[in-house]
């Protein structure tokens, strides 16, 4: 006999073989529901589920080293010259196994998904909000409808079939079987719909509007386009672009990019005009680390790990396409002064010879604590999930699919920025613009959470071209074995991540 699924038990307060119906927490309190404010805090509550460490750390984590962009020094013996971490083995290499991380993430979302789902059973809205209070459970209710959503389209882009709740558990309902990824979309699609009618602004700065379900559907609408075995059977993937075109285009004019690009990674430019969806971080409530484990070694003055390095050969791509980018500067770390002794710390490619993995690629500095001062090993530097810049490419790239002569506008607006014009492949035909977009979110959006889905969306073939066969062929500034992973490039592994083993012995639906 199985354990208890990890949900139910999650639900009633502890993680142990038994459980006691008597512990309920305050969240399946139907009378929390009864009044705006308490409603309020029990959404607060969702969203603090999105920026613990197992939900937003390892959320990071996964995606980005699931990419195929990036190599890790965590668990890399100081001074090894080799690349041989079993993290780099694994996950960097696109060879995943049921690893620890990816087990908390599963966890974490599902944490989300259980709060969620008291608040959308337990809110009552009138159908046509007018009142303070009526539009405020609205928005309510509708946040969690998104946050919702959110949380399995994430869970289903990274592990394909998983279980599907939409109901809080009880003792008599304790296992769910897996439900096929086409399932999870189409519950994604409805939550997302429910969100965007719901959602009004009424919980103020801080909180998503309408819009950011929007662009979810957007982004759903787009990986269905070109994944037919996912999409509803009556609707082709012209359809489903036009779709995904009519989703963002709710979006465009209602957010604008901030001058300076920078800034967007600093705790100085906190809900902006380019945020549509953003975690709000506080170092005292939240504990997040994510400033310690993006944070290079020795940067600033308090424990920090720089975990994520860019392979160098996506680093160079970025150079060699616009070499006056300051996109570059803002994204990657490569030459800064000890915090300590003062002495210069230098990779790729301010060293050039790459003698060591430490050595041989940039680390991504977008979520590095930017002050070399601080000294606490928490910060609380928010996070952006969602961003206009990020819906301008979308737009861009649908449009190119539509052929709707709108493309290179929507791309013009995110270059003008950074003082660049669209290169030549920008210029060319129809399929040399989209090689140019998917290599544009890397540059525009790399570390951000959806290099992952952004590089396999397009199916495996596509993922194999542009990613994976160009990192392990490519031979400059000369490919190491000792300082660079070769990528996975077995279908069967490289696409999704593996059912984590607690959910396979806690749950009897579930045996692979």
């Amino acid at each position: 006999m199985k354990k208890l699924n990890f949900i139910l038990v999650f639900i009633f307060g502890f993680l142990s073989s038994s459980c006691n119906l008597d512990e309920s927490p305050i969240f399946l309190d139907s009378t929390l529901y009864d009044n705006p404010q308490s409603a309020a805090a029990a959404l607060d509550g969702i969203y603090q589920k999105l920026t613990t460490y197992d939900s937003m750390e390892r959320r990071y984590w996964v995606n980005n080293g699931f990419s195929g962009l990036f190599i890790t020094h965590r668990q890399l013996q100081r001074g090894a010259n080799v690349a041989n971490s079993p993290h780099n083995a694994n996950l960097m290499a696109l060879k995943p196994i049921q690893d620890q991380d990816s087990e908390l993430l599963w966890k974490g979302l599902y944490a989300v998904i259980v709060q969620s789902n008291a608040a959308i059973k337990n809110i009552t809205v009138v159908e046509n909000p007018s009142t303070s209070d009526e539009l405020l459970f609205s928005d309510i209710l509708g946040q969690a409808y998104f946050a919702r959503a959110f949380a399995y389209f994430d869970l289903t882009r990274l592990f394909t079939d998983i279980p599907l709740w939409t109901e809080i558990a009880d003792d008599k309902n304790l296992n769910k079987g897996k439900s096929p990824s086409k399932e999870i979309y189409a519950q994604v699609i409805s939550d997302a719909k429910m969100a965007a009618s719901l959602m009004n602004g009424a919980k103020g700065i801080g909180y998503p509007k309408q819009y950011a379900a929007n662009m979810l559907l957007a982004k759903l609408y787009m990986t269905l386009a070109t994944n037919p075995d996912l999409r509803n059977g009556a609707l082709t993937e012209m359809e489903y672009w036009q779709m995904a075109y009519d989703e963002a285009m709710k979006v465009y004019g209602q957010y604008s990019l901030v001058s300076d690009y920078s800034s967007l990674f600093t705790d100085t430019n906190e809900n902006s005009s380019e945020s549509i969806f953003e975690l709000q971080i506080s170092q005292d409530a939240s504990n997040s680390q994510m400033g310690r484990n993006f944070t290079p070694n020795n940067y600033k003055v308090s424990q920090n790990f720089g975990w994520f390095r860019v392979h160098a050969d996506v680093f160079e791509i970025h150079r060699d396409t616009y070499p006056t980018d300051p996109r570059i500067e803002a994204t990657y770390l490569y030459d800064y002064t000890h915090a300590k002794n003062g002495r210069p710390q230098r990779t790729y490619p301010a060293n050039p010879n790459r003698p060591i993995v430490r050595a041989a690629h940039p680390f991504l500095f977008k979520f590095a604590e930017k002050d070399k001062t601080h000294s606490n090993q928490y910060n609380s530097q928010n996070i952006i999930v969602y961003r206009y810049a990020d819906l301008l490419l979308m737009l861009a790239e649908i449009s190119n699919e539509l052929q709707n002569g709108q493309q290179l506008g929507y791309v013009t607006e995110v270059l003008s920025r950074v003082g660049v014009s669209p290169h030549a492949g920008y210029l060319g035909a129809q399929e040399e613009f989209r090689d140019a977009i998917m290599n544009e979110y890397r540059f525009e959006l790399i570390g951000e959470g959806e290099d992952s889905h952004n590089n396999r969306r397009r199916g495996f073939d596509y993922f194999l071209n542009n990613t994976i066969l160009p990192h392990n062929s490519n031979s400059s500034p000369g490919f190491k074995a000792s300082v660079d992973i070769l990528l996975n490039t077995d279908p069967s592994q490289v696409m999704n991540l593996p059912i984590p083993q607690s959910e396979i012995n806690t749950n009897e639906l579930i045996n692979e």
